[in-house]
């Protein structure tokens, strides 16, 4: 998986031992740097559970740990504004 910007992630330890918490994170860009085989740099925001942005972060992450929400978190986020 490839992710682009405006996609939404669920990342857990999976994508790497530092999200012993996962979180929901939407992409804002993914930076073409050299890194390890299979590995990627994201900027972007994690959400709180109403996929709301709370913090702008940089994450280090395996691509093949990566969860696409999608649909999923604008359901969850249409059922709460019900």
């Amino acid at each position: 998986m490839s992710p682009q910007a405006g996609d939404i992630l669920h990342v857990t330890r999976d994508a790497s031992v530092q999200f012993m918490r996962p979180m929901m994170f939407r992409v804002i860009r993914v930076h073409d740097w050299p890194t390890y085989d299979g590995w990627m740099w994201l900027d972007g925001y994690q959400l709180n559970s109403a996929g709301d942005a709370v913090e702008r972060r940089s994450i280090f992450v395996q691509r093949a740990g990566l969860k696409r929400m999608g649909d999923r978190l604008t359901t969850l986020a249409a059922a709460g504004a019900r």
